[in-house]
């Protein structure tokens, strides 16, 4: 997992509050730990696009804002999604990432040879 050819063209969709269909908590743990593991190997995407409640993950008091910060700070473009942002009611909250629409999720997607959905 240490080649970083395997994630440098990609792009990770995150589209709830964690990793899987589970308790919260346990999406929540699932996702830190695989969040750390990306940062350990260095195998960082090009992009993390956030939509529907993952855009609860980016805003103030989430518990994975310090992480996310450290991808950020590695060149990983964080994209969130406004509509779904204005939906929840977090446009003021926004902590890290960029501000998107749909258009640019799809245009990452269209750039990436691989799209993961957590």
């Amino acid at each position: 997992m240490s080649n970083q050819s395997s994630f440098f063209d990609a792009i990770i969709l995150i589209t709830k509050e964690g990793m899987g269909s589970a308790d919260v908590s346990l999406q929540h743990k699932l996702l830190d730990t695989y969040l750390k593991l990306l940062m350990e190997n260095d195998s960082l995407p090009a992009a993390i696009c956030f939509y529907t409640d993952g855009v609860k993950l980016v805003v103030e008091g989430s518990p994975f804002l310090e992480r996310l910060s450290q991808i950020e700070q590695k060149g990983v473009r964080l994209i969130i999604c406004s509509t779904c942002l204005n939906y929840f009611g977090l446009s003021e909250k926004v902590r890290v990432g960029i501000v998107g629409g749909m258009t640019d999720i799809l245009e990452a997607q269209i750039k990436a040879n691989k799209v993961i959905t957590l």
